[in-house]
């Protein structure tokens, strides 16, 4: 399993710790860009999602945690459910504190990095709820641009898919 270090972060696989944290931010309305606020259920369902995908997939979205400090800010990284159409590096930041430091951006760089140059993907999308400008304005600080000809990962849900420039290096 892969964990990331970056100048500021580190990104490392979820554990069962980070429940309480996931599930605050699950059952916030600060997760209605993923669909939620959820009920503690569905909150803990869609954490212990992230935690099989690692099992299934071998890899995942990453918790994000400042160095030196385990407490979970987020998670953030590459993500393909057997339904979607394409692979996507999401990102939710649990932390407002965190807002406007450039952490998110840092951790998705760096993810965005290891999707194109560890797992080899051909292409990567990130699916930003409508009306989600915090993370629209993160997809495009990244250099992703609005494909709104990609195919949607919930047809009866539409979202905007931003669609990330492949580096030269790995074209």
């Amino acid at each position: 399993m892969q964990t990331l270090e970056t100048q500021r972060l580190i990104l490392r696989e979820p554990k069962a710790s980070d429940m309480e944290a996931a599930c605050a931010f699950f059952m916030s309305d600060r997760a209605a860009g993923v669909g939620g606020p959820f009920d503690l259920g569905k909150a803990w369902r869609a954490f212990a999602s992230e935690i099989g995908h690692w099992q299934i997939r071998g890899y995942g979205m990453w918790i994000v945690t400042r160095k030196g400090d385990d407490t979970p800010l987020g998670l953030i990284g590459p993500w393909f459910p057997a339904d979607w159409p394409e692979t996507e590096i999401g990102w939710t930041v649990w932390d407002t504190s965190i807002e406007g430091t450039g952490i998110a951006t840092e951790a998705a760089r760096a993810a965005i990095d290891h999707a194109w140059n560890v797992l080899k993907w051909d292409t990567i999308v990130s699916y930003v709820g409508i009306g989600n400008t915090r993370s629209a304005n993160l997809a495009e600080k990244l250099g992703a641009v609005l494909d709104e000809n990609a195919p949607q990962p919930k047809p009866d849900q539409p979202c905007w898919v931003y669609r990330h420039p492949k580096p030269e290096a790995v074209q």
